[in-house]
């Protein structure tokens, strides 16, 4: 998960780092030690981390009962997010399947609850994990979906299931060998994608002249015009490049130096005029 930013008093963290217990801030410009400070959250930096985080164990858990999907390894991006899923394929069905149910967990209000439990204690191993790092030290932090998934975690959570808001699944992309991408968007995310999408679809009916429903056809007619036109401009770009050639070869008195500037020509153009001309 990425870190939180925020600020010291007046000054800027740029990046927070762990190194073994120790949470390593960096920021601009030196603090005095012992002086007293106001600490500042970005709070929409951090709430939209515990939204896509807390969808990711959610997707994860369904994903596993639902179909035995496990998850190898995921990725919060700052647009969208990616489970890598142990599976060489999933079908239009199952995604519509699991985004429904994930969904339905939402509007449930599941309560998501954070427990520490020491390093020894046995309960560990009944958790859902991918091991511990290697510099791990004190006690192991656990979140809990209730009913529905205990992961071994040190990200930030919600506290319940209907902060995520809604969970859209945006479909799937090729992974690694015989694994599934399963792309995802969360809470607040959902809402700026529609928004986008909107503003998209306002501007291409304002260009295209025509309803939204009907985007896709008009863009297809654009491309097939643009693409006769293309071919007629090349066409007569030969024409006029043949035709170039023989009024320089056809003058009584030829010049020992042709010079021609014709921004729209290409490499096949002057190809053409200098095999026309030939290499006399």
């Amino acid at each position: 998960q990425p870190d939180d930013r925020g600020l010291i008093g007046t000054v800027p963290v740029l990046r927070v780092s762990r190194q073994g217990s120790e949470a390593v801030h960096f920021v601009q410009a030196p603090l005095e030690p012992g002086t007293e400070v106001l600490l500042s959250l970005d709070w929409e930096r951090r709430f939209d981390h515990m939204q896509q985080h807390s969808g990711q164990h959610l997707i994860t858990a369904i994903a596993d009962q639902m179909f035995g999907f496990k998850t190898t390894s995921w990725e919060l991006g700052r647009q969208r997010s990616v489970i890598e899923l142990d599976t060489p394929s999933i079908t239009t069905e199952q995604i519509e399947a699991l985004e429904r149910s994930v969904n339905e967990k939402i509007r449930e209000r599941v309560t998501v609850t954070v427990r520490e439990l020491e390093a020894g204690d046995p309960e560990i191993e009944t958790v859902r994990s991918r091991g511990l790092p290697d510099d791990h030290v004190g006690p192991v932090r656990v979140v809990d979906i209730e009913g529905i998934d205990s992961n071994m975690c040190c990200g930030t959570h919600v506290s319940n299931l209907s902060d995520l808001q809604v969970i859209k699944l945006l479909g799937t992309e090729k992974g690694k060998k015989n694994k599934t991408n399963l792309v995802f968007l969360a809470g607040n995310r959902v809402l700026k994608s529609i928004e986008q999408s909107h503003s998209t679809e306002k501007a291409l009916t304002s260009l295209l002249k025509n309803g939204p429903g009907e985007h896709v056809e008009a863009v297809k007619r654009l491309q097939s015009s643009v693409k006769q036109l293309q071919k007629n401009n090349l066409n007569l770009l030969r024409d006029i490049a043949i035709l170039i050639a023989r009024d320089f070869k056809s003058k009584p008195v030829q010049s020992q130096l042709f010079v021609l500037h014709r921004k729209e020509g290409d490499s096949e153009f002057m190809n053409i005029i200098a095999n026309e001309i030939g290499t006399e």
